[in-house]
């Protein structure tokens, strides 16, 4: 059974939607023995929502997390982490940032692209779905080539998640030049993916990664994954983490991972 989720957003975060102390609570309700919260920070992007959007205040949100550790220390692990939004033209910002705080854990993903978030119907214009899709992993495979910055690439799908038809035309092979090279480097590199279960939550069947992506993964060699519901509300935690746990055991994982001080400590799949 997975008892961690690590891939966390409260009102830290631009699109949070619950208090840390709210999620802590429904965390334990649920039975978790570790949280990671992941704010987000996509540092040099003009959102719609201005050009600070998606930038946690990191020093407030740091001084909190120690309060609620502190707090809830006989009840459940929490984790200090952040969410990078990856683009190459920020190198020197990140490599200053992460330096800066006490991070547990580092998710890097790929938010943008040219400036432009998939979440936005104006990526997909102009282009056909597989000519936007192949973008997509194109600028991925570039950050995994430029950033060492992190501990795992986040879902490394979420392309598929707003494209016009999802994942209905996904398949590895398509990509698969691609795919293969992303995810050799991240093992080269000593990085991991995670497991996102909001694709459950989306409605796609599998999480994100899709399922052809983890067992590629797992056949190249790679070990590190983490387990996250991409939570922005305390309800969703966890969310669907019984349908992750029995892809990742389709896909010939044996253990899940959890950072702690940057460091990956593995876990059993109870159900392998």
């Amino acid at each position: 059974m997975i008892t961690a989720d690590c891939h966390l957003h409260t009102t830290f975060s631009t699109d949070g939607e619950s208090a840390p102390e709210d999620m802590i609570k429904k965390g334990i309700e649920k039975g978790l023995t570790v949280m990671c919260f992941t704010e987000h920070m996509d540092y040099g992007v003009d959102y719609e929502e201005g050009p600070d959007a998606f930038q946690t205040d990191t020093e407030t949100y740091y001084t909190t997390f120690c309060n609620m550790k502190e707090k809830y220390s006989g009840n459940i692990n929490l984790f200090f982490g952040i969410e990078l939004g990856l683009t190459p033209s920020i190198t020197e910002f990140i490599r200053h940032y992460v330096k800066k705080y006490p991070f547990d854990f580092i998710i890097g993903s790929s938010h943008t692209v040219g400036g432009i978030d998939p979440y936005y119907s104006a990526f997909f214009e102009g282009r056909t779905e597989e000519e936007a899709y192949r973008l997509y992993f194109e600028a991925e495979l570039a950050c995994a080539k430029i950033f060492t910055d992190f501990d795992v690439y986040g879902h490394p799908d979420y392309v598929l998640r707003y494209g016009p038809s999802q994942n209905k035309n996904f398949t590895y092979q398509k990509y698969g030049d691609i795919l293969d090279e992303l995810m050799k480097t991240l093992i080269q590199n000593g990085k991991g993916i995670e497991c996102n279960s909001s694709g459950f939550k989306f409605g796609m069947g599998h999480p994100l990664p899709h399922t052809d992506i983890l067992k590629r993964y797992r056949e190249l060699g790679g070990e590190i994954i983490t387990i996250g519901s991409d939570a922005h509300k305390a309800e969703h935690i966890a969310h669907s983490f019984h349908l992750a746990e029995e892809a990742l055991t389709r896909c010939g994982f044996r253990y899940y991972t959890v950072f702690e001080n940057r460091k990956p400590v593995f876990y059993p799949i109870q159900n392998n």
